[in-house]
Parts: C-alpha cells; structure tokens; sequence
C-alpha cells in the first residue's frame, strides 16, 4: 500500500481542482481514479479578481482565500478517496500544488505565490500532505518553474528518440527529452489557453473556445501575429518561465487588438500559440522524433491543426498514447514530486529552472499529533 499518492492541482482557469489517486512503480505510474473538483463560483470570481487586480487583493482577502481554496483542496482529496473507495491509511501523501495567484520571477526579489493551507488538507483528510513546490527552487537562484520536466524525463524518455513533451495550459511549455542522454530541457514558451480563454470569454460569454471552432471561424491579421510574436519573450533564452501577470488581455489590447473583429483576434491568438510552440520546439531540437501532447490546449482542435501544419513531418499524439490520459498527467505530477520528498530525492532539474543545484521540493506537512 506505501506506493499510493494523491496529486492536486489547480490551473490558471481557476475553475477547480484535477485530483488524481495514483500508484508509483519503479519506471511507471498509473492513475487509478480522478475527479474534477469545481470551486464555487464565488470563489472563482474572487480568485479572478484577486489575480487580475492584485493591488486590490488585501492581507484579509489573501489570508481568507487561501483557508478557502486549502477547504476546496482538502473536499477534493475526500471525494476521491470516496469515488474509489480507498481508506486515507492506504495513501502515503498528497501533492498539493495549490492555487498560483502570482508568478513573479523576473522581480527585484523574484517570488512564486500558491494558496491552499497544506496544514488544513493533511489535519482534514489525515494524510500527510507536500505542498509549496516551488520555494526551494526559488532559494537556489531558480525560478520555480516549471516544475514537471523531471517527471517527463522519468516517465517518456525513450531511448533513442529526441523527443518533446508538450503541455498546453494556460501558459504552454515544454520539455525536450534528447534521447539517450540526460541533458533535459524545458521552459514556458508563451500563452498556451490563457489569451484564447480569456478572448472568448470577453466576447462569447464562454469559458473556453470548444474545439478551438470560434477561433477557426476567424482570419489570421498577420499584422497583429507579427506584432504579438515580436515580444522579447519569445526569443529570450531559457530558463524561462512566466504567466498570466504578462499574458493578459492588458498586453493583447497594448498590440491593438481591440480595433480588429473579435474573431479574428482569436483565430490569430490561435495562430499565436501554435507558432510560439513550434518555433521553440524547432530552436531546442535540430530533429524531433515525435512530440508528446497533454494538457487542456490538446482537446482544441483548432489548435492542434495549426500546431501540426507549423511542425509537418513530425509525429504528434497526445499522451494517451503512452498509458497516460493528457487530462490527468500534471495531477500524476505532483503526486510523483511528493512520493520524490519523502523519499529525500531532488524534484527540480537545475538546467530547466535556473537554480544553482537540485533540491528536495515541497515542505511536508505532517498530521497533527
């Protein structure tokens, strides 16, 4: 029973938590049951509200949102053990990567912020919980992110193939795994969903661009992709990493984009994230065997086709077709950096983040006694 985990992670839709119960082999994970937790809705319009307006968000609003989404982390952990009818003594930890409410590495005194009281999640589920990944990455000169290249290389290397990793969130990143050898890369390459969500909810009233069919409604303006594409961002050297504090539609509207039709503006956000990916993933590798696709961004159909006619010839399939469901592989994530703490094993890869050296990731909380 010691090798049973739970992986908790909120994205930046703010709509809930993927909860994920899983069992840890030698070279192997499997997911035996998820769940996708909802917020309520009020706290999702707090949480927005927080994040996009933080010089308004005050030390009693950080301090109550933080009690509330740790109360939604913990119900979350709960409902799954419950769906798979698993006692909390068979689980050894949770990986609670929390809520991201503010993502600063380039900052005078460069910070990550994640809520969701770890201590309230292990004392309300009885489990003992890992929680706050990111800080001792931080510490060490890093940037805190991103956090998953170690799990990709640990779980889809393959030998002789260089192969690429590619998650689309709200911010998309990838991981480059160079076949045989061990030099790991990995960095965020821009706005994954987070500009297409955030359009689309402007101007449809929708949480998300099903299917990517608004955006393929629309024409590309090739002037307003050139001027997105022209942040220094995108050709900025790794390690890197950023988030919706950059990526907003304060910095769409800066490119003009208000005075375009609004479809057209999403059919170019869709442009720009496929291009942003693939002139990445061509600058990192001279020959890509095949790319790895997880995350919300691979059920947008618009999207993967733009991403395909800007990679031709290369091979790209979703994780599923690995054993590992796309939707579910940052949850598996987590749970496999917490199994990495307590086993006192590293959890960043220095090359990716910019720290100085690994390091044990994520502060353990233990059930009070």
């Amino acid at each position: 029973m010691g090798n049973f985990y739970i992986g908790l992670i909120s994205g930046t839709s703010m709509d809930g938590i993927d909860a994920a119960l899983v069992t840890i082999a030698d070279r192997s994970i499997e997911v035996l049951q998820t769940r996708e937790h909802h917020y309520p809705e009020q706290l999702r319009e707090r949480l927005l509200q927080a994040t996009r307006e933080p010089h308004q968000c005050t030390l009693d609003d950080f301090g109550q949102l933080d009690q509330w989404v740790g109360e939604c982390f913990r119900d979350a952990a709960l409902a799954l053990l419950a769906d798979a009818s698993v006692d909390a003594s068979a689980i050894s930890a949770i990986g609670s990567h929390g809520q991201t409410i503010r993502h600063q590495p380039a900052a005078a005194r460069p910070f990550s912020l994640q809520i969701g009281d770890p201590a309230l999640i292990a004392n309300g589920t009885g489990i003992t919980t890992v929680a706050d990944f990111r800080r001792a990455d931080m510490a060490l000169g890093g940037q805190g992110a991103p956090l998953t290249p170690l799990f990709h290389e640990w779980l889809f290397r393959k030998p002789g193939s260089s192969r690429v990793v590619l998650n689309i969130g709200g911010i998309a990143n990838v991981t480059i795994l160079h076949g045989d050898a061990t030099d790991t890369a990995g960095f965020d390459t821009g706005p994954g969903n987070t500009l297409l969500d955030a359009w689309v909810a402007r101007h449809q009233g929708a949480a998300y661009d099903s299917d990517g069919d608004w955006a393929a409604q629309g024409t590309v303006d090739e002037k307003l992709l050139a001027r997105l594409s022209a942040d220094p961002y995108f050709s900025a050297a790794p390690p890197k990493s950023t988030g919706f504090e950059y990526f907003n539609l304060e910095w769409l509207q800066a490119a003009g984009a208000e005075d375009l039709e609004p479809v057209d503006v999403q059919a170019t956000l869709c442009a720009l994230t496929a291009d942003s990916i693939a002139k990445a993933v061509r600058a990192s590798l001279a020959e890509v065997t095949d790319i790895l696709v997880c995350g919300g961004g691979v059920h947008n159909g618009e999207l993967m086709r733009r991403l395909g006619a800007a990679l031709p010839g290369i091979k790209i399939a979703s994780t599923q077709s690995t054993g590992l469901d796309p939707n579910w592989v940052e949850a598996a994530a987590f749970a496999w950096l917490a199994m990495r703490a307590l086993c006192h094993l590293p959890g960043n890869l220095p090359a990716v983040t910019g720290a100085s050296r690994s390091a044990v990731l994520g502060a353990i909380h233990n059930v009070a006694i």
